[in-house]
């Protein structure tokens, strides 16, 4: 049995699908985030010491008690779990799943934090003496820099769906999983376009039974953390 220590409105929505894919026993324990700051709460740090979600408990297969937190260190521990299923490891797939398992959260998503750290030093909460300035600060790094690179991000994401239906080929892989919230931030935060191959594979996701069966058991996807 694997316990997934599930922050509402977060990543580990990733684990709950993987876990969902793979057909691996679990239960959920859940947090919820201060309704004012949006971090999690103090009992996280309990389970792990950064405070965050995801974090999976387990035992493994030489019966010892594994605590484990990162997101794709997760779900490729996951795959392994179960008999190397959603994880390709050989030529083209393989080598796509890895890179697009690393990209996610290497590559990508700091812009996306980068983005929604600029829409918050620009909104309500910021004193209103200051927010004048804090805005024009906002909008010169979006405009600069934040913005081309997702666009840039965006477009090569779209290029490499145009090859195959997922991410590492014909088959939805841990990759794919990874990729889910990073990508639908992006459609969230800055949009996605007319890059049709992109958003033909969130159509083909969001469809899926694994992921909505995870939605109904874990909350549906946020995108403040």
């Amino acid at each position: 049995m694997y316990t997934v220590h599930h922050l509402n409105n977060s990543r580990s929505q990733r684990v709950l699908w993987a876990l969902e894919e793979l057909a691996l026993p679990y239960q959920i324990r859940p947090y919820q985030r201060d309704a004012k700051t949006m971090l999690a709460p103090p009992e996280l740090k309990a389970v792990h010491p950064l405070g965050l979600s995801p974090v999976v408990e387990f035992v493994d297969a030489a019966g010892e008690r594994v605590v484990l937190a990162e997101s794709g260190a997760i779900l490729e521990a996951l795959s392994a779990q179960a008999n190397g299923r959603l994880r390709p490891t050989e030529g083209a797939a393989g080598r796509a799943c890895t890179y697009w398992l690393h990209y996610a959260e290497g590559s990508l998503m700091p812009l996306l934090l980068l983005k929604l750290v600029m829409g918050q030093i620009s909104g309500p909460k910021i004193p209103w003496a200051v927010r004048p300035v804090a805005k024009a600060i906002a909008a010169t790094v979006n405009a600069t820099f934040v913005d081309p690179r997702l666009r840039l991000h965006l477009d090569v994401i779209d290029q490499h769906l145009a090859k195959s239906l997922f991410f590492a080929g014909d088959e939805l892989s841990i990759a794919d999983i990874q990729m889910s919230f990073p990508v639908l931030a992006a459609k969230h935060r800055a949009g996605v376009g007319d890059r049709r191959h992109l958003q033909a594979w969130i159509a083909r996701i969001e469809a899926l039974p694994g992921l909505q069966r995870a939605i109904e058991k874990g909350g549906p996807i946020g995108f403040e953390g």
